[in-house]
């Protein structure tokens, strides 16, 4: 994994993360602020790049997912970003208690029918990172 993917996804990852706890900037993904993120919850940060000349498919094959992924109960929280710099390439902020309801995310159909159009739409498919939310110490 390149220096550059790293920095950048850690300056998005803050990104989002500031974003979630303010409900004024019209961000209807996180349900409860920091208090409904569990201890130890599962989040994910993936990207994914348009093949050229495919941004604008990929970005209307995309979009639609906001809205749905955020309506299931299991969503904690659900982000989704493009490079300003770069059209077409996108960064995923997602959310979930733990990984099992994030396998269930993705075996929902319109996950997974996004997912039979990337080999037509993108370069090299979803690179994704799974991580763990921190929490401070308990006072």
């Amino acid at each position: 994994m390149s220096q550059l993917f790293k920095t950048r996804s850690f300056g998005l990852i803050l990104f989002a993360l500031v974003m979630t706890c303010s409900q004024s900037h019209g961000q209807d993904g996180l349900r409860a602020g920091y208090s409904g993120v569990p201890d130890n919850a599962f989040s994910v940060v993936a990207e994914i790049r348009a093949k050229p000349g495919r941004e604008s498919e990929l970005r209307a094959a995309t979009l639609p997912l906001i809205k749905l992924v955020r309506s299931d109960p299991k969503t904690i929280g659900y982000f989704l970003q493009e490079d300003r710099e770069a059209n077409g390439h996108f960064i995923f902020y997602e959310i979930f208690a733990n990984e099992s309801d994030f396998e269930a995310h993705n075996a929902k159909p319109y996950v997974q029918a996004w997912f039979a159009k990337l080999p037509e739409l993108a370069e090299g498919g979803v690179h994704t990172m799974k991580m763990k939310i921190m929490t401070a110490p308990k006072e």
